[in-house]
């Protein structure tokens, strides 16, 4: 098949929805014959940050001299982005020819009468079968949803690391905190080292599970820390201070190329997850480990984009936690701005919360709907919004939103593009093309 068919492939198999649970992904791997098996894993979940922290332990690895792969969802505009291998997605023809070996199966499974796999499972069974088909050393895989009952928690990583918990996806996690905290501690494995920045009951959930597995903990605040140093806001990087009593540790210094506040605590859990993975690989040093932060890059978190005499900034903050983390960072970096926000949401997340957070009365507000049959209807936003600012616009097309945020930014004001995922990759990709665009013309 081509790229196009494999798209539709795909798209066909969206009809059997989300559905968790082990069986079909452990039956299609074992006709691939255990592809997961063929190389070491660092396993990340956790409601905010795991995809940021996935990216810096890529980056570490890599600048360690080791191939690596690295498994994320959902990507911003192309399937292909999902899987990468020492920083470059998957191409398009071996994404499809992966995929077709990847069918074989699935049809062998349908024909012996058992279920289809989901979307996600075949997309992970790809991924798996795509890092040892390029012989990588290390692959960092990214949960895709809850934990426990993940496609993903097949492995037996070197290091599991659950960055926090919050109240997300409780409808397919027990519906409570309580049952997020038990799918997120559900990839803690017997003697698998875990490194976790949760807090409180989810905490206490985790340590209870770490315990059972008869593995070593390792808390964000109690046995590491970091503390933020310094920015700059012209080369993209923060700096920050990075403490350990178990590792003999003092407040020694990183630079790390992703601005925000909570990359700062992010940052933290990479550095101890690399510290850890340095017991069974020599060649993860605090050299590398410095390299690493220093050169990661992770689109559409606190991302800068100048166009065209604007500054923007591209943010996937898609729920409260992450609005919070957005919000912190829109004060420290730009406290007296004047700012536009490009605003889409999924109808199922904590609107009124997340708008009550983000929102300053000044603000000026253009919304314009995610590609997804989740989004929030524009009217219905704007109606929540509306009380909250000075002036709303509502749009149904993201690209005359977009236009109409720019114009509004003008040469002043901020703008900042949020919501959701499925609404910020689509901008940033128009972005960077009209940024492209406008080099030839100037070039």
């Amino acid at each position: 098949m081509d790229y196009q068919e494999a798209l539709d492939y795909l798209e066909g198999l969206n009809v059997f929805g989300i559905r968790l649970g082990l069986s079909r992904i452990t039956r299609l791997l074992e006709l691939l014959d255990l592809p997961q098996e063929r190389y070491r894993t660092i396993h990340v979940t956790g409601t905010n940050g795991k995809g940021s922290v996935s990216a810096m332990v890529e980056s570490i690895i890599r600048r360690s001299g080791l191939h690596v792969g690295l498994y994320t969802s959902p990507h911003l505009s192309s399937y292909t982005e999902r899987m990468q291998v020492n920083g470059q997605p998957i191409s398009q023809q071996e994404f499809a020819d992966c995929l077709s070996t990847i069918k074989e199966y699935v049809d062998q499974m349908m024909a012996e009468g058992e279920e289809c796999p989901t979307q996600f499972e075949v997309l992970t069974a790809l991924a798996f079968f795509y890092f040892a088909m390029k012989q990588v050393d290390y692959a960092v895989i990214e949960v895709g949803l809850g934990g426990l009952l993940d496609s993903t928690n097949v492995i037996v990583p070197e290091v599991s690391v659950i960055t926090n918990v919050a109240l997300e996806h409780a409808d397919r996690c027990g519906g409570t905190l309580e049952g997020v905290a038990e799918h997120k501690a559900g990839i803690i494995k017997a003697g698998v080292p875990v490194v976790t920045a949760a807090r409180g009951i989810p905490l206490d959930i985790i340590r209870q599970k770490a315990e059972e597995k008869n593995t070593d903990i390792f808390v964000a605040g109690e046995d590491f820390r970091a503390e933020a140093g310094g920015f700059d806001m012209e080369r993209h990087v923060q700096n920050l201070s990075f403490t350990s009593a178990l590792l003999g540790i003092s407040q020694e210094s990183f630079d790390l190329r992703l601005l925000g506040t909570h990359q700062v605590e992010n940052a933290s859990l990479a550095i101890m997850t690399a510290a850890l993975l340095h017991n069974v690989e020599p060649k993860v040093t605090s050299d590398t480990i410095r390299e690493g932060l220093k050169l990661v890059s992770w689109g559409a978190r606190f991302e800068q984009i100048a166009f065209e005499g604007r500054e923007i900034i591209v943010d996937g903050a898609h729920n409260p936690t992450g609005i919070k983390a957005l919000r912190e960072s829109l004060d420290m970096y730009y406290p007296a701005r004047e700012r536009v926000f490009l605003l889409g949401i999924l109808h199922d997340k904590d609107i009124e919360h997340m708008l009550e957070t983000l929102l300053r009365p000044n603000d000026t507000v253009v919304v314009t709907p995610p590609q997804s049959d989740r989004a929030e209807a524009v009217e219905e936003l704007s109606k929540k919004v509306s009380g909250r600012v000075s002036h709303v616009e509502a749009y149904e097309d993201n690209e005359e939103a977009l236009e109409r945020a720019l114009e509004l930014a003008g040469g002043k004001r901020l703008l900042v593009l949020c919501g959701s995922l499925y609404l910020v990759g689509g901008l940033r990709q128009s972005l960077l093309a009209r940024k492209g665009r406008e080099r030839e013309v100037h070039g």
